[in-house]
């Protein structure tokens, strides 16, 4: 704005913007050496307030030990750790403002459900009518009203679990750190724990923070996710994005399944010998005197295996020799109709738009 120098001063009131929140947690080029190996290798990752973030990787990907040096259970080598926007490298477990849940729960055997909740505010020596009070509160958030009296061992797993849950939330932290929470149980209560975890997440409105090895559990439950891999970041973003968009080969090949095309076919088909891949879901099956619309690429095989999945069909369809200049297996997911149409042997036609092609 330009200012009239000759005109009298005037103080006018500032409106001050809204106040703009940090990271809830930021890693800055974080790492962590076990020896030679690099457990955590220069990572550095900012998870807003508010946010369900998941870390996806598999066994000895790094992820775990990230969390362990979120917690304060671990010590860093070199780099920074701030939570919410305060340093907290060098703070001890106890003085940051996070609580963790482990996929093993850490109950007390012999304690009941509502005194292993309630314990944290026990030994903060919490008036025993609020302890209660809180208490019943957290019970009712995870529903397991009535329960409190009895022992964990009197429990299911999805109840222990929910009682670690509890127990981790009543102190209302500002950061909720989850080890692979939902590892020890079975799909469908597995299932049914993701939908209660995120729910209970948006109604707190507390940072989540979790782990898994499990990519549909990362994809359906987080709002952002890093891919880990050998103590190293591959990718992070939405998780359409990265399951749609993968940057790596590693990314495409770790979250989902993946087809490649390379060499003869690739030139075939994109007129570069460049390594592309698309989803199998992204195929369509049919006969192969079926003429291929314009814009889609097509490739004549036969089908080698079928799996029967429920909702869906796997299908194992072996490329023709003449196709691919060897011989190259595709992978194709369809939903489930009245009926299959397909059996093994049969030969078929693959068909795909090509910008369901992602270039590598």
């Amino acid at each position: 704005m330009m200012v009239n120098p000759t005109a009298p001063a005037v103080e006018e009131p500032v409106a001050a913007g809204p106040a703009v929140p940090g990271p809830a947690v930021e890693l800055i080029e974080v790492t962590r050496h076990f020896g030679e190996v690099k457990a955590v290798d220069a990572v550095s990752l900012s998870v807003q307030p508010g946010e369900f973030f998941a870390m996806l990787g598999p066994s000895g990907s790094g992820k775990t030990t990230c969390l362990r040096l979120i917690a304060g259970f671990e010590q860093l080598d070199s780099g920074r750790i701030q939570i919410a926007g305060a340093e907290a490298t060098a703070l001890p477990p106890y003085e940051r403002d996070v609580n963790t849940v482990f996929q093993d729960y850490a109950l007390f055997p012999h304690m009941t459900v509502g005194d292993n909740i309630g314990y944290s505010l026990m030994l903060k020596k919490v008036p025993k009518s609020e302890r209660l009070r809180r208490v019943a509160d957290m019970l009712d958030l995870v529903r397991l009203s009535g329960l409190e009296n009895r022992k964990p061992t009197q429990l299911s797993g999805g109840q222990r679990q929910r009682v670690a849950l509890a127990r981790a939330l009543i102190n209302q932290p500002k950061l909720l750190l989850l080890d692979e929470p939902l590892g020890a149980l079975d799909l469908n209560l597995r299932q049914q724990m993701q939908l209660e975890l995120k729910a209970i997440q948006r109604q707190l409105g507390i940072t989540f923070i979790f782990v898994t090895h499990d990519q549909e559990e990362a994809l359906t439950m987080s709002d952002r996710l890093a891919v880990f891999n050998q103590g190293k970041i591959e990718q992070m973003g939405h998780p359409r994005d990265v399951y749609e968009r993968p940057a790596t080969e590693f990314v495409a090949n770790f979250v989902g399944v993946s087809n490649w095309i390379s060499g003869q076919l690739a030139q075939t088909l994109t007129g570069t010998a460049q390594t592309w891949m698309v989803r199998p879901e992204k195929i369509q099956m049919t006969a192969p005197r079926l003429a291929v619309p314009e814009g889609m690429c097509s490739v004549l095989g036969q089908i080698d295996t079928i799996q029967y999945l429920g909702i869906s069909t796997r299908y194992d369809v072996g490329l023709r020799p003449g196709e691919a200049g060897q011989k190259e297996s595709f992978t194709v997911v369809q939903q489930n109709g009245q009926d299959l149409p397909w059996t093994t042997g049969e030969l078929v036609q693959l068909c795909w738009q090509r910008e369901h092609m992602v270039a590598f």
